[in-house]
């Protein structure tokens, strides 16, 4: 019989520290016994002095009493089972003793388990300054996992544990696991190891808001005395043990240190140095200052790199090993908190995936959700229409789906597609209802627009989301908030605040945000609208993520998320301790639905490429030697210089080449290329195989003289008759074509007449578009399609005689194919010649003024066209003019909303434009056709043509199978593009802009004064800013005028948001406009310097946005700033932010007027006042 034995310990002192279970606990004597034996050191376990133990045994029933509420003792149930699956999917690779056998496997989860007894009340920063104090009284030595692991009141997965002990050993470590699994953990043990020896840690983030909050998270760990903040706009405790700073400003500290010694360059006592989101590397913008970082860090500092999933975390951490040292990696592909996936319709919230979460719900395709909006049953319906389909398909038209399964491609057109899809979008109130009925709140629901995230909050801020005791507590809170920054808080959002929703984007204030995010930890906001920033590393899990829509707007018009975009929003589901699962909601959208959102789940995880690139920061910090000192304002630059040495190109090429993209080009590309090579000899030898000579030698060897004569002539006879049917079908367009250009002049003078466009994509899918007409390009001056024209002329546009033949030709009409534009019902313009004109119908929109003195229809469709910024897309090319699509407006979806559908506009209605020349083009090329089919019946009747068939046969296999090799292909060549290392060509190019504009020169290293000062200096284009911060002009401005010109220098990327009625901004002075007017030559300078030496890197100046910043800089207050302005609030905090940083780094240059400092100074003193004004903690 089992028998549970209870121990309990006392102590004869009369000093005496309770244990952390106050109550009885299960240990066996063994157990006891030995944990007792194997932790001497007693402070471990609470006692201050311990004269004698006394075991007292009793045997008690198996269910014993403790002091575990029931909510703590289901918590510890669930933990204990997610933490036992975790460690079926840890992988732990690298230099180093860190595998382990199964008994010491056993040892450590039973170590785990021990550990989790002795967890007390004490808060963590009691925890944290306990092992200090052990620290400095036993020494460094008794520092390892478990006691690591004390500090915290729960116990760590298995990758928290082999990454710990991976740092332990001495090694740096590459850690990659899924989004909000705990990676921060590692870096904060680290951190208590690191403190506890007297030495530092410094952790980088790459965004500002991130680097806030993991200052708060560390004090309170730590204590505010021993962390401290580093950032463009603040600067905390800079000397505390540990500090956090931005990727940036690490990778300026390090330009100064690179192959010295880190004791010797301003990292003093720095043993261990955080990369947090390291996974930005492959970032296009940023993503060189994470390599650059890499690159410089002294060898005997450990880098601990933590990333999200990625494809290739084994070649960072080998790229890492082979520029830094040992470094071991660990992986982790489970979540703490599992996740579920579901689809919302306008309807129901259905599981997005089958039951084994393999693929796809059957219940999502489109035509069951059709009927299921219908109330008909459609699953035996579907099934029986889908075996149907399948027989009439071959093997050709079938597409393995990455996600497990294989599916014919949709016969509904596109047309149809986009209508199902728009009858099944759900409203937000009808998703929201879904998560309250399940209880999925809170949850955060990304938009990918501001103006999406602030109407979701206007949609349902009646939703009541909040009991009483919530809402006062709101209250309570935005009372508080309201008193300490009046300016800060968003009128318009407090209604949809007091109900439990809120919006999160760049448009809001960076402290209104914080506030938002400090309430929705707290439980007291039940939905998030939020864009995909949120997702980047912010602390606040929720039950669930809700992603609006699988595809946002890009310049080259919609592009679908990356899977990378989607787990990394799908990550902040899932609350550790307080959810069992996770769940994320994906929406049907107009765009797209299941099948996409399938796509993208199941797409792979994509790799970190290498975003390499050359700065003048970068280059002046490398070369830079001797310094040129002016002596007086004659001396021309000459004078004494100091005795620094700089770098040759030679050891400078060295550093560059260190980059993880020459690491992966030595690699990885040759591993890609040799493929490459392969699939291209296999692709050439199976073209071989069915080209015409290989065919007929083929046909020789099988078939009699006779048979093989009998076939070939029919055969070339067969081909000579299919080319003149090719040529009648072209006259018989060509009469169409001609027909249709004069009916659509003469409908269009009155109504703008309803069109059938008609095409087949590259699959061979049709697509049918009902459209509205506005008119030919010729008639109508527009400027956005003009380009698009000319491309498709030059390719296309080829209609002359001489490619028929002669008889032909005599009879073709005198035709040149127009372009036409048209509005589709489904929101998009589409630019195409008369060929993709199927119909024209008589009516159409009267183009008719609404009232006296109004624009025509035609007028104002003709408006928004013009305002149309987006990109047009080839949807199909001919020679006789391509169809190319561009997506509409806001502005133009009520125009396209009264197109009606093609079924509900009647045959009457076509209006017809038979010709007598077309119908004899149309007799003609059916007496073509038959002479064809004939042909290739008597082929069909020869005597060897069973044979030659199953030669063709063969044929078409083949070419199947050289479309597959062509993908393939085309994907490598992908794959071999993205990591080409282009670092070292692009740095010779930024040092010849160098030494031509006189800071530096590159053959004796010696950097001039303008070197001197963009060295020092942080920002897109040191070399530019350094120019204008050194030109005299701005000596003469005052402080405001001045905070003003440096706006100029930073704006890009900020933009006018007009909307209702405001849709002003402040003007800047006349002072101000002619110096930056003056600025223009210099601007012009550097940029042909740029483009002669093949290097592009902006240089802003624009006066757009001067006048705010003056009139910020000049006291106004943030209301008066802010009356009736078409910017967003978060816009102009960030622009003046970066001008506040601009201000701030002038009395911070090197060889800088004294005077211009001092102003500077001034400025950013002025400018830097709430509500802009960020908080560290």
């Amino acid at each position: 019989m089992n028998t549970t034995h209870s121990f309990s310990l006392s102590l004869s002192s009369s000093t005496f520290y309770p244990l952390s279970l106050s109550s009885t606990f299960l240990l066996t004597p063994l157990k006891t016994f030995n944990f007792l034996k194997q932790n001497p050191k007693f402070p471990k376990l609470g006692f201050t002095s311990l004269n004698k133990l006394q075991f007292r045994t009793s045997f008690k029933p198996p269910t014993v009493e403790n002091q575990l509420s029931d909510e703590e003792e289901d918590f510890d149930e669930v933990d204990d089972d997610v933490a036992a699956d975790e460690y079926d999917d840890v992988l732990v690779e690298g230099v180093g003793d860190g595998d382990s056998d199964d008994d010491d496997e056993e040892d450590e989860e039973e170590e785990e388990q021990n550990a989790s007894f002795w967890s007390s009340d004490e808060t963590k920063i009691q925890r944290v300054q306990k092992i200090c104090s052990e620290v400095r009284e036993f020494g460094g030595g008794i520092i390892d996992v478990d006691e690591l692991a004390s500090i915290y009141n729960f116990r760590i997965d298995k990758f928290q544990r082999q990454a710990i002990q991976a740092f332990l050993r001495g090694s740096s470590v590459v850690v990659s696991a899924p989004t909000s699994s705990g990676k921060t953990l590692i870096a904060e043990a680290a951190a208590v190891a690191t403190v506890a020896k007297g030495k530092r840690l410094l952790y980088t983030t790459p965004l500002k808001a991130l680097s806030n909050q993991k200052f708060r998270e560390f004090r309170d760990a730590f204590g505010d005395s021993n962390v401290g903040l580093l950032t463009g706009d603040s600067a905390v405790n800079k000397d505390a043990q540990v500090l956090i700073m931005t990727t940036e400003i690490l990778r300026n500290m390090l330009y100064q240190s690179v192959g010295v010694a880190s004791s010797g360059s301003g990292l003093f006592d720095v043993d261990v140095i955080v990369l947090d989101e390291v996974h930005y590397l492959s970032d296009m913008s940023r993503g060189t200052v994470w390599e650059e970082t890499v690159i410089y860090c002294p060898k005997e500092v450990q880098l601990i790199c933590l990333s999200a999933t990625v494809a290739n975390p084994d070649e960072l951490a080998g790229w890492i090993g082979q520029i830094h040292g040992k470094t071991e990696l660990v992986t982790s592909s489970r979540r703490p908190v599992p996740l579920t996936w579901h689809f919302s319709t306008k309807s129901c919230l259905y599981p997005l995936l089958d039951d084994k979460g393999t693929s796809m719900n059957r219940k999502l395709s489109l035509n069951s959700l059709r009927l299921h909006a219908l109330g008909e049953k459609s699953d035996k319906d579907e099934g029986s229409r889908r075996k149907q389909s399948k027989r009439r398909r071959d093997d050709s038209e079938l597409v393995y789906e990455e996600y497990g399964r294989f599916s014919g491609k949709s016969a509904l057109s596109k047309n149809d597609m986009n209508t199902i899809r728009r009858s099944l979008v759900p409203q937000v109130e009808d998703t929201l209802k879904h998560l309250k009925e399940k209880e999925m709140l809170p949850a955060i629901w990304f938009i990918f627009s501001r103006k999406g995230c602030d109407a979701a909050v206007q949609y349902v801020e009646n939703s009541k989301l909040l009991d009483e005791f919530e809402m006062a507590e709101v209250k309570l809170a935005l009372k508080r908030f309201r008193a300490r920054y009046p300016d800060a808080v968003r009128d318009p959002a407090v209604k949809g605040l007091l109900q439990g929703v809120a919006a999160h984007h760049a448009g809001c204030l960076p402290l209104w945000k914080s506030f938002i995010e400090e309430l929705f930890q707290r439980g007291l906001i039940k939905v998030v609208f939020a864009t995909e920033t949120l997702a980047a590393g912010i602390n606040m899990p929720a039950r669930t993520a809700v992603i609006a829509s699988l595809s946002k707007r890009s310049e080259a018009g919609r592009v679908l998320l990356r899977s990378n975009e989607l787990l990394q929003m799908a990550g902040r589901a899932g609350r550790r301790g307080i959810d069992i699962r996770g769940h994320v909601v994906l929406v049907q959208s107009p765009f797209e639905g299941a099948e996409e959102c399938c796509e993208v789940l199941f797409s792979a995880v994509e790799p970190l490429v290498s975003q390499f690139t050359a700065s003048y920061g970068m280059v002046l910090n490398l070369l830079a030697g001797a310094k040129v000192t002016r002596q007086s304002p004659e001396a021309d630059g000459v004078g004494s210089s100091t005795s620094q040495a700089g770098r040759t190109l030679d050891e400078a090429r060295k550093l560059v080449e260190q980059s993880f993209g020459n690491y992966l080009g030595s690699n990885v590309m040759l591993a890609s290329k040799d493929e490459l090579d392969r699939i291209q000899k296999e692709i050439a030898s199976l073209t071989a195989e069915i080209s015409d000579d290989s065919i007929d030698m083929k046909v020789r060897k099988l078939l009699s003289e006779s048979a093989y004569k009998e076939i070939a002539d029919l055969q070339e006879e067969l081909k000579e008759e299919k080319r003149l049917r090719v040529e009648f079908r072209r006259k018989m367009e060509l009469e169409r074509m001609s027909s249709l250009k004069p009916l659509l002049k003469e409908l269009g003078k009155e109504t703008l007449p309803f069109l059938h466009l008609q095409y087949k994509d590259s699959d061979g899918v049709e697509h049918s578009i009902p459209a509205v007409y506005l008119g030919d390009v010729d008639s109508l001056n527009w400027s956005n399609v003009e380009n698009i024209i000319e491309v498709d002329n030059t390719s296309n546009l080829k209609t002359g005689e001489s490619e028929l033949s002669t008889n032909i030709s005599r009879s073709i009409p005198c035709f040149e194919p127009s372009y036409h534009v048209a509005l589709g019902s489904d929101n998009s313009w589409y630019l195409f010649t008369e060929k993709w004109i199927k119909s024209i119908y008589k009516t159409g929109f009267p183009n008719v003024s609404l009232t006296e003195g109004d624009p025509l229809p035609q007028e104002i469709m003709s408006t928004l066209l013009d305002k149309e910024g987006r990109q047009w897309v080839s949807l199909v090319e001919s020679e006789l003019g391509g169809l190319w699509q561009m997506e509409g407006s806001l502005e133009t979806w009520s125009w396209s909303l009264n197109v009606p559908m093609l079924s509900s506009l009647s045959d009457d209605a076509k209006v017809s434009h038979i010709s007598p020349a077309y119908i004899e083009a149309v007799e003609c090329y059916k007496k073509q056709r038959n002479k064809v089919s004939h042909l290739k019946k008597r082929i069909a009747r020869t005597e060897g043509f069973r044979e030659y068939k199953r030669i063709l046969e063969m044929a078409k296999l083949t070419e199947g199978k050289i479309r597959r090799l062509k993908n393939r292909e085309k994907r490598l060549i992908g794959r071999i593009e993205q990591i080409e290392p282009s670092g070292w060509k692009e740095f010779l190019q930024v040092s010849k802009v160098i030494h031509e504009s006189r800071a530096l020169d590159i053959n004796t290293n010696v950097i001039f004064p303008l070197g001197e000062t963009a060295s020092a200096i942080r920002g897109e284009n040191e070399l530019w800013l350094a120019m204008v911060i050194r030109n005299r002009v701005l000596l003469d401005l005052k402080p405001a005028q001045l905070a003003a010109v440096c706006g100029s220098l930073v704006s890009e990327g900020i933009k006018i948001r007009p909307w209702k009625n405001n849709s002003y901004i402040y003007e800047p002075s006349a002072t101000v406009i002619k110096i930056i007017n003056s600025l223009e030559e210099q601007k012009n300078y550097i940029l042909q310097l740029q483009e002669k030496h093949d290097v592009t890197i902006s240089c802003c100046l624009d006066t757009q946005f001067s006048g705010m910043v003056e009139a910020w800089a000049s006291g106004l207050t943030w209301r008066e700033v802010m009356m009736d302005c078409a910017m967003d609030e978060g816009d102009l905090a960030r622009l003046l932010r970066r001008t506040i940083d601009l201000l701030s780094q002038i009395p911070k240059l090197p060889d800088v007027d004294p005077l211009l400092k001092s102003n500077a100074m001034t400025a950013a003193g002025v400018m830097d006042r709430s509500p802009i004004s960020e908080l560290a903690g």
